[in-house]
């Protein structure tokens, strides 16, 4: 049985303690954690600066077993500096998370490239990974401009991608360009679907990104093709948020049916 993360645009209203507890009661063995927003003035989970905070996560982790796998988020611009990002990483290490999510806004991809090698470098010492997730609307739109990023960065030992299924169903990514990624480079997956649009705009394709995916076998992505295409082992991160159908069902619910359906379509 694959073992699926409770991501934390599914459960965004949750602290990371109650998402702790969430996820051990609906059977996920893990979370993911936002512990720095993904643009200024964004919602993320003000764990960093919480001390009741951190003791409860702690706590909740110990008491279920749950564990934490991927925190956000990295964002590599023009002006970047790994040691903003320090105070994540020792949170990572603290909390034995083993990943960190990284996206490319830097359009110069040298100069990317090597944004990306120092945070890997920086990051190796915590045990971390720096998974690169390739987005349609970013300096790395698709699977082969990620994995030209990661090569050009001269492969870190703590390199990465990460692989969305609603990126790779809309993106020039094809099946051959998934099939090709290293597979020490996949350390874990996104799931979700969503619906067909014939020429999504950038604000739609961010739209549904962050507020409105849709559960597996509701949309049309290939999310049996993508993940035949991925190793079978590789740990599935279950990202699918929607604001209104939450609102309407509330977290709890929904994380158990975002589960259930995963579970339906990928085993």
């Amino acid at each position: 049985m694959r073992r699926y993360s409770l991501a934390y645009l599914t459960a965004s209203a949750l602290s990371a303690s109650a998402m702790v507890r969430l996820a051990a009661e609906l059977g996920y063995a893990e979370v993911g954690l936002r512990l720095q927003p993904n643009a200024a003035g964004a919602p993320f989970q003000s764990w960093l600066d919480d001390p009741a905070e951190q003791r409860e996560t702690l706590a909740a982790l110990h008491d279920t077993g749950v564990g934490v796998f991927d925190l956000e988020i990295v964002r590599i611009g023009a002006d970047f500096d790994p040691q903003q990002h320090r105070r994540l990483f020792e949170a990572g290490a603290l909390l034995q998370a083993k990943a960190v999510l990284v996206a490319g806004d830097d359009g110069d991809l040298p100069r990317l490239a090597d944004g990306y090698a120092r945070l890997c470098e920086l990051a190796q010492p915590y045990g971390l990974s720096c998974d690169l997730e390739f987005m349609p609307w970013t300096a790395v739109p698709d699977a082969r401009t990620a994995l030209q990023v990661v090569d050009a960065a001269g492969r870190p030992r703590a390199a990465g991608i990460l692989v969305d299924a609603l990126h790779a169903g809309r993106s020039r990514t094809t099946l051959a360009d998934l099939q090709a990624l290293p597979p020490q480079l996949l350390h874990y997956a996104q799931v979700c679907d969503a619906p067909g649009l014939p020429e999504p705009t950038v604000p739609q394709l961010i739209h549904t990104a962050r507020c409105e995916r849709l559960l597996p076998d509701e949309g049309v992505i290939d999310l049996r093709g993508i993940f035949a295409s991925l190793p079978a082992e590789l740990p599935l991160s279950v990202e699918i948020p929607h604001d209104v159908r939450v609102a309407r069902v509330g977290t709890r619910e929904w994380a158990r049916a975002a589960l259930a359906a995963c579970r339906a379509v990928l085993g």
